[in-house]
């Protein structure tokens, strides 16, 4: 006998479990820095879960070939089968620009500032000098892959603003340059934000917050595709006997 599950209460008993253990943090910590490193570290392990292996997740900085760093990024989304090398120093991670597939930012409240905050570490990622060089494979060889536009997004648990995605809201995303711009974002008691190709918004349902973050983020970063073959003779040059 065919079994049927119901998918929809598999989505929401996901998302009721993560908003259990993000309230449980809030109640029993309550160090601001600490809180706010046990909820990044609980957005990457549930994203580390659900994702597929291909996506690896981590706090990190992203450098380019030159050696330009961008700001520390909560969440940096990578890839290390085609750009494998991730440098880690003194504990800290430094992903090369060619293996990002998406950077967020974790905060408590959705407001202008924080907005903005998001923003500019996404430009300081974007704004990096990504490189891309053919594939050899055993039937010929792949071209280079054109780069695409990586994925930046907001993270945050309420909103400073009532109503949340009202006229605030569209004056401060509306307010973004283009290498600024928010692809998505979550208000985990209030709902989850998608920009359009038009420049516009979709906003889901406050019960479906979670579900709908995760199925369009997924989505998102399907549609990108693998990251760019990183040319490592540009990253070698830094060494003396290269």
């Amino acid at each position: 006998m065919t079994q049927k599950v119901n998918m929809r209460e598999l989505f929401l008993d996901m998302q009721q479990e993560m908003i259990m253990k993000l309230n449980s943090l809030r109640k029993h910590i309550t160090h601001a820095p600490s809180k706010g490193d046990a909820v990044e570290l609980s957005w990457i392990e549930f994203l580390s879960t659900y994702l597929p292996n291909r996506y690896c997740v981590d706090t990190a900085f992203v450098v380019d070939h030159k050696g330009t760093c961008s700001d520390q990024i909560d969440i940096v989304i990578y890839d290390q089968q085609y750009s494998p090398f991730v440098f880690c120093h003194a504990g800290v991670k430094y992903i090369p620009a060619e293996n990002v597939y998406g950077v967020f930012e974790v905060k408590q409240n959705l407001n202008k500032q924080h907005i903005e905050y998001a923003a500019n570490k996404a430009e300081s990622v974007r704004k990096l000098e990504r490189t891309s060089v053919r594939i050899i494979h055993a039937g010929g060889t792949y071209p280079a892959r054109p780069l695409f536009n990586i994925l930046s997004g907001i993270i945050t648990t309420t909103s400073d603003w009532t109503p949340p995605f009202g006229k605030s809201f569209n004056e401060a995303v509306g307010a973004l340059k283009q290498l600024q711009l928010i692809d998505i974002g979550c208000v985990l008691d209030s709902g989850c934000f998608l920009l359009q190709p038009k420049g516009t918004y979709d906003i889901s349902s406050m019960d479906e917050t979670l579900v709908f973050f995760f199925i369009k983020l997924f989505s998102l970063l399907q549609n990108l595709g693998t990251v760019p073959a990183m040319d490592i003779d540009l990253y070698s040059q830094a060494l003396d006997s290269i």
